[in-house]
């Protein structure tokens, strides 16, 4: 069994996450006290109490998520979690996978993704961007979607994530011209996400570049285990290369898809999701069906993977 951790990003985050690891492993309660007193402020209770419109804050949200998701990691090597064979993070899940690679302090990759949620959230007024999942088209003919949609607004492929789901991100007018151009194509669906701004297109240049000088003043180490980067869906091998994908990856799509592929082609066969929810579990299920998908959020989930697996990795 060759075993890589994927960790979630926006979209799988709930109120009540991590509260009964905290509860229950002193390891999760030293991982969000450390979250608290880097932050400022108790993300903790955000994670556990809410309110959930605070918390679906992507200010509030990327940072909570990843301290969940570092949280049950810890967890999980006290408990013969062992080494994975290599890593990959969704979007903000990116900066959990290079904690967990040793390439970031947990300390800074909580502090750069408050602060990549506040930039992300500022590069696009409110209101004036968004985000939609197409459903039963492939990556080639969304893509040809927007093309035409072009002609009225910004709209662009942003996540690529299975077979039949693409999400698009882009101005208003954009989304528009998409979501009728769509249809006409023949998709399923074509349904609006609730987030606050247009993540991954070229709309977010300008959030890339306020986090290009908050990376220039963290130290990013060499991954000491194999990470693949959203933006290349390929392993990154130093420091440098990985500050050059997180700061890319502000504005390009999240090659999801081919990501999973590249881990199965280096001799992944088992996937564990380290963190709140199982939206990384279902894509990759319909990614491949011979490989074997777990994942871990809770007491429960954790125990009932460790029967399941013996010691991972």
């Amino acid at each position: 069994m060759k075993v890589a951790f994927v960790f979630p990003g926006q979209g799988s985050q709930y109120v009540g996450m991590g509260r009964e690891l905290y509860s229950s492993f002193s390891e999760a309660k030293e991982v969000f006290k450390r979250a608290d007193e880097a932050l400022g402020f108790p993300i903790s209770s955000l994670c556990f109490e809410g309110p959930e419109d605070e918390l679906n804050k992507t200010v509030n949200t990327q940072p909570a998520v990843l301290t969940v998701s570092v949280a049950c990691l810890e967890v999980l090597k006290v408990k013969g979690g062992g080494v994975p064979a290599a890593v990959a993070g969704h979007s903000l899940g990116e900066y959990t996978a290079l904690v967990a690679a040793g390439s970031l302090t947990f300390e800074d990759a909580v502090r750069l993704v408050h602060k990549r949620g506040r930039y992300m959230q500022e590069a696009v007024p409110l209101g004036k961007g968004g985000m939609a999942a197409v459903l039963g088209l492939s990556a080639e003919a969304v893509a040809e979607v927007c093309r035409k949609a072009s002609s009225e607004g910004i709209v662009e492929p942003v996540n690529l994530n299975c077979p039949c789901q693409v999400v698009v991100a882009g101005d208003i007018a954009g989304l528009k011209a998409a979501e009728l151009l769509s249809k006409e194509a023949g998709a399923r669906r074509f349904i609006s996400l609730p987030v606050s701004a247009p993540f991954h297109s070229s709309l977010m240049k300008p959030a890339g570049e306020r986090l290009a000088m908050d990376l220039a003043e963290v130290v990013v180490g060499d991954p000491a285990i194999p990470v693949v980067a959203n933006v290349s869906a390929d392993f990154v091998h130093t420091g440098k290369e990985v500050k050059e994908a997180l700061i890319r990856q502000v504005y390009s799509p999240v090659r999801w898809e081919e990501s999973i592929l590249r881990l199965i082609s280096s001799g992944i066969n088992t996937f564990v999701e380290v963190g709140p929810g199982k939206v990384l579990s279902g894509l990759i299920k319909k990614i491949s069906r011979e490989v074997s998908v777990y994942n871990i959020e809770d007491k429960d989930s954790l125990e009932k993977v460790l029967a399941l697996t013996g010691e991972v990795g």
